[in-house]
């Protein structure tokens, strides 16, 4: 058989994920308000923005520096937490409430939207896979802080992103450093 004419059949792989319901912290305003009409394209519309989050402290310090330096008003945030099981009830209620915390502080701190998914699967093949799904503006997660020779050796989700993740920029906020006395 000639090797040109073989036909490659690319493996699709199927995911679970579950949506999470978010409070509704946003009031329903007329399409014509007028302190909007000023605005046009992406800035009126905002942009999607995949932050990912889990219960540690360097993501919440990544979730933080996103409210404070680079989300807008309008744009919407896309949390993603990443977890071996969508099926575990326990997990999937921690993760809501996790969700339902940092939408309400999204919401005060720079009047943004939040959408929320919890998706099983490895944390960076996760990201990834969501960031093509959205397509948004930029991709924002933390990092450990772990050494180089340490982050080769061990790999890490941050790294896989940066290299992996094509649909979007990769913006890696580096965890806070801790004041030794």
């Amino acid at each position: 058989m000639d090797r040109s004419m073989e036909m490659v059949e690319e493996e699709v792989e199927e995911y679970s994920w579950r949506e999470v319901v978010l409070p509704r912290l946003v009031p329903v305003v007329s399409d014509a308000a007028p302190e909007l009409e000023r605005e046009t394209g992406e800035r009126r519309r905002g942009r999607d923005l995949v932050v990912a989050v889990d219960f540690g402290p360097n993501s919440k310090h990544a979730f933080d520096w996103v409210l404070v330096h680079f989300a807008r008003m309008a744009d919407t945030l896309h949390l993603v937490h990443a977890v071996s099981s969508v099926n575990n009830d326990l997990v999937y209620e921690k993760s809501q409430e996790l969700m339902e915390d940092l939408a309400i502080e999204a919401f005060k701190t720079s009047l943004v939207r939040t959408k929320a998914r919890i998706v099983e699967g490895d944390a960076g093949k996760v990201i990834c896979r969501e960031a093509e799904r959205l397509k948004p503006a930029a991709v924002i997660l933390g990092t450990r802080g772990r050494g180089l020779i340490q982050s080769v050796l061990q790999g890490s989700v941050s790294e896989y992103c940066f290299h992996n993740c094509k649909a979007a920029p990769v913006i890696i906020v580096p965890g806070k450093v801790s004041k030794a006395a």
